[in-house]
């Protein structure tokens, strides 16, 4: 059954670590059911796995591909590396710092605070020292009762003298540690309670202070802090465990892991969290004071309780300020970093929208749309930008505008050039005693050179070639007028030749007189700027003589047994001036002579030294080639003239007529 062809796309967009775990997860699936207990199992496990971690990371790299390739997202990513991280980090770092000098200020407090206790102690018995052997026992209790009994609750003073010893409280049986030379302070591990406690000799005798110190004492050492307890860590299992002492002596073991924790002050706010930290303490045996372990001093607080303590602790005016100025500070910060976020935030969807703006834009010129504007915002570089496109968009309009009209006008020479082609002679006459052959190459796509041949009567046959002033349309139009006209006379002056043909004396035409008509009409109905040069003949293939009148073209080169000669020139261009007269002149035509009719795209284009081809060269050309056929003739002097150019273009309309005497 074939399946789907949703699920058939779905698998073609797969690679094949996909494929390849899609199929280890079917044999983990046939593998429970079949063989569970099997090693394959694990071992497809851990291939499906590592497997799956390579796809995951492979979608993340293509949703993070996809992800940025917006600007606006791309730039809010490189903002969270740049400023987001560092921010985060110093900011963990600032927590991380308060954390710890909370910790250890509490611990400080504490530390501090009983040292001061263990001092007091010590200053009482030296004062009991130092007081008269017989009134010790006295000053003793009065000390006890008046400074040390609500400071330290539960003390108890041991005095050894030779004459026994004296307890405060009198019911103490605590015994005296034993006899120790010296003097000893600090803290006291005595049947597993601690105690702060001095201890003085003198001479004869002893004297010991000790005040319990349990989680009650220690806690109360610096009010509103949190709990302070002094843990005994001991060896006892292969688990440590934490005895917690209490002043009565019994003690309660718990798993380090899962010390009881006692009461702290309650939170301030959401985040006023726990702070907690332990200190090593040296601590004396009791029985063997000699003898210094160590255990620790633990303190359990909140940020708050730390820093109210801290706070509150003000010795000058200046200190009070000092929250305060933080507080202001902070606010202050706060509102620098909120500013910033919304300059940058506005920033950024300056620039992502006209990027955004433009990227729209691109599409729709893609699509055709050139009349698409971007509104422009600001005078900065990005609203230059949006300018600039709408100016790009503007002269890609005018340059489709441009490119239209230059498309009409080319199909409108087209035509001209169709129409051009057809003014030329469709056919070579039928003469038995001359051939002709003629091309034009324009330089444009019409032609402002002309040439032609027709037939007068049936002996006669005329010849015509001109070069029009310019190139192009113009020039073109000027070379159709030239056509129409010398048409026009030639045949009115066949149809009076042949109205009067009859008569004693026969009417020749003459080309003097034809040129002067062609200058007159010409000049009075193109403007005066416009002018030809032209040549006009007919041969007459009774006599073999050609009758021509040249009118400022220039001279037709007549190739004789291999020596090349000029013909006339009889007048000058035809349509500049109305009184131009013309004269006529005339050349019998042997066999074998060559006539060879050019115009000055033949003989004048230039190579890149400003070096023009010459007449002299082509009638080299004409001469050396004359044994050719005509059609060769003509494709080798055109081939000269576009290899002494260097370039296929011509520089100008290119004609060449040639008439062969057989």
């Amino acid at each position: 059954m074939p399946l789907p062809d949703s699920i058939q796309r779905a698998l073609r967009k797969l690679g094949w670590a996909e494929r390849i775990f899609i199929a280890l997860v079917a044999i983990y699936l046939v593998l429970i059911f079949v063989a569970p207990s099997s090693g394959w199992v694990l071992i497809i496990q851990l291939c499906a796995f590592f497997l799956a971690m390579w796809i995951a990371v492979r979608l993340l790299r293509f949703a993070a591909r996809h992800a940025i390739w917006r600007l606006r997202n791309r730039l809010i990513v490189t903002y969270l590396f740049i400023g987001g991280v560092p921010i985060l980090l110093i900011g963990a770092l600032v927590g991380l710092t308060i954390y710890a000098m909370a910790s250890q200020f509490a611990v400080f407090l504490v530390t501090s605070e009983l040292d001061r206790r263990v001092e007091s102690l010590r200053s009482a018995s030296q004062s009991i020292v130092r007081t008269d052997a017989v009134a010790r026992p006295e000053t003793m209790r009065h000390m006890a009762e008046l400074f040390y009994a609500d400071y330290f609750p539960g003390i108890t003073i041991i005095l050894r003298t030779p004459n026994g010893i004296v307890r405060y409280p009198a019911n103490s049986k605590v015994p005296p540690p034993p006899a120790a030379d010296g003097n000893l302070s600090g803290i006291v591990n005595k049947d597993g309670a601690y105690y702060a406690w001095s201890h003085e000799s003198f001479s004869g005798g002893d004297v010991t202070v000790l005040a319990p110190m349990g989680p009650d004492q220690l806690s109360r050492l610096v009010p509103n802090l949190g709990s302070a307890e002094l843990l005994d860590i001991t060896d006892k299992t292969s688990n440590h465990t934490i005895k917690f002492t209490g002043l009565e002596g019994g003690d309660i073991e718990v798993q380090a892991s899962k010390a009881k924790a006692t009461a702290l002050p309650p939170a301030m706010f959401r985040f006023d969290s726990k702070v907690a930290f332990a200190a090593i303490t040296p601590v004396s045996d009791y029985l063997d004071p000699k003898k210094i372990d160590r255990t620790f001093l633990l303190v359990n607080s909140r940020l708050s309780a730390v820093y109210e303590v801290l706070f509150t602790r003000k010795s000058d005016y200046l200190q009070a300020l000092f929250p305060i100025l933080i507080s202001i500070a902070s606010i202050a910060f706060l509102i620098v970093e909120i500013v910033s976020l919304v300059v940058g935030i506005t920033m950024t969807r300056t620039i992502t929208g006209a990027v955004h703006h433009i990227y729209e834009g691109t599409q729709r010129v893609m699509h055709g749309d050139f009349g698409h504007r971007i509104e422009r915002r600001g005078r900065d570089q990005l609203g230059e930008l949006g300018h600039s496109f709408n100016l790009m968009t503007e002269r890609i309009e005018s340059l489709l505008d441009v490119a239209k009209e230059k498309e009409r006008l080319q199909s409108e020479i087209e035509i001209a050039r169709e129409v051009q082609n057809q003014l030329y002679p469709k056919k070579v006459p039928d003469a038995r005693t001359i051939r002709l052959n003629a091309v034009c190459k324009p330089a444009r796509m019409v032609s402002g050179d002309y040439f032609d041949y027709e037939c007068i009567r049936d002996t006669k046959i005329a010849l015509a070639i001109g070069d029009v002033a310019g190139k192009g349309i113009s020039a073109a139009l000027l070379m159709a007028t030239l056509q129409s006209a010398l048409r026009t006379e030639l045949r009115g002056s066949n149809e009076l030749a042949m109205a009067v043909g009859d008569g004693p004396v026969p009417v020749e035409a003459s080309t003097s007189s034809l040129v002067s008509h062609l200058n007159e009409q010409l000049h009075a109905y193109t403007s005066p700027e416009k002018y030809a040069t032209f040549f006009l003949g007919i041969y007459d293939e009774v006599t073999s003589k050609l009758r021509y009148t040249n009118a400022g073209h220039l001279p037709p080169i007549l190739v004789r047994e291999g020596v090349a000669t000029r013909l006339n020139v009889d007048g000058t261009v035809v349509g500049a001036f109305p009184f131009a007269r013309y004269d006529e002149s005339e050349i019998e035509l042997k066999s074998g002579d060559l006539l060879v009719c050019f115009t000055d795209g033949v003989s004048e284009p230039e190579n890149e030294y400003g070096e023009m081809f010459g007449e002299e060269r082509l009638m080299d050309m004409v001469v050396r080639n004359a044994h050719l056929p005509d059609a060769q003739i003509i494709e080798t002097i055109i081939t000269a003239v576009e290899q002494w150019t260097g370039t296929p273009e011509l520089q100008d309309d290119m004609t060449l007529m040639l008439a062969r005497r057989q």
